[in-house]
């Protein structure tokens, strides 16, 4: 029996997917099975896994049916008392499984380890470092604030911790990382690892997200957690609440597709505010979203565009 299961769910994945099989192949420890869920891939996803010759990979084809039912189906054929997902475009550093089954073991109350991400973009350049953070033991209160973890190709986590949750919840569309997170630090521990190990590639697609879906989903994920959370953190509300919304005005404002976009950022930001004033009382990124809704606003789509990209190499 493998110690490690990983679980790569696999769709039209042609163009990154021999480098992220490689920095799995890549780690300082062998004692793993690598579980690809090929999920209905419709380029050449599985020539490119066929020709990589391992005997720890193991393909599984289905019907397309999206990541989350891919990473439970994965979760289903795994072996491993220990368990870590990676996206298809993602990347780990060679030290990545090592480290945070150390972790693990030497914390045997904890469930999760975790690592700190960098951003890398389409090409595999560094972008930014992700907000960082090193939060072990009871992660609960920090994970009602933000999703401390990022990516569900960050964590190594106990194969029985999964379970016990259910997995990935197949009616989150968005959120669903942050979503299985919150379930399993309300119930384990988590162990933070203070390195990077965790490249998250930002592509295109990665931006062109429907913020009005997005809103529901994650105001969906946070209802759920504060009905569990207990009465001393109900105070942490209100603060999620704002940050969630300062993220999706943003957010939307990453896309600028037009008069649309800037006119949901302006509702999220009006929502923000509305929530929290005290915004108001530190005004640098209320007019730097100001400054960008109104550019979206005003300018024809391509003049904003470039005028936002200039503005965002200015900030680099």
């Amino acid at each position: 029996m493998p110690l490690i299961s990983v679980i790569i769910p696999v769709y039209n994945s042609a163009k990154t997917i021999r480098e992220t099989i490689q920095s799995v192949l890549n780690q300082t420890i062998s004692d793993f099975e690598l579980i690809i869920i090929n999920d209905g891939s419709l380029d050449a996803s599985i020539e490119v896994i066929s020709s990589i010759q391992d005997d720890r990979i193991k393909v599984f084809s289905y019907p397309n049916v999206g990541i989350s039912p891919s990473r439970n189906r994965g979760l289903a054929l795994a072996q491993g008392e220990f368990i870590a997902f990676l996206d298809h475009d993602d990347l780990w550093t060679p030290d990545k499984l090592e480290l945070q089954l150390k972790a693990l073991q030497e914390n045997p109350d904890a469930a999760v380890a975790y690592s700190w991400v960098d951003l890398i973009d389409e090409s595999g350049e560094f972008i930014r470092h992700h907000t960082r953070y090193s939060v072990s033991g009871d992660a609960f209160p920090k994970l009602l604030l933000d999703n401390i973890i990022h990516t569900a190709s960050n964590p190594l986590i106990r194969k029985s911790a999964l379970i016990e949750v259910g997995g990935f919840d197949e009616s989150v569309f968005g959120p669903e990382d942050w979503d299985l997170f919150l379930r399993l630090a309300a119930r384990y521990h988590f162990v933070a690892v203070p390195r990077t190990q965790v490249l998250f590639r930002m592509t295109a697609t990665s931006a062109s997200t429907n913020i009005v879906r997005m809103e529901t989903q994650i105001l969906k994920v946070i209802e759920r957690a504060f009905s569990q959370a207990p009465e001393s953190l109900q105070h942490l509300r209100s603060r999620t609440i704002t940050k969630v919304y300062m993220y999706l005005t943003f957010k939307a404002l990453e896309v600028t597709s037009g008069r649309q976009n800037g006119l949901v950022a302006a509702r999220c930001l009006s929502i923000a505010v509305k929530n929290d004033p005290a915004l108001l009382r530190k005004p640098k990124n209320i007019l730097v979203a100001l400054f960008k809704i109104a550019a979206v606003l005003i300018l024809p789509s391509q003049q904003a565009k470039e005028l936002l990209k200039k503005v965002k190499k200015l900030k680099r």
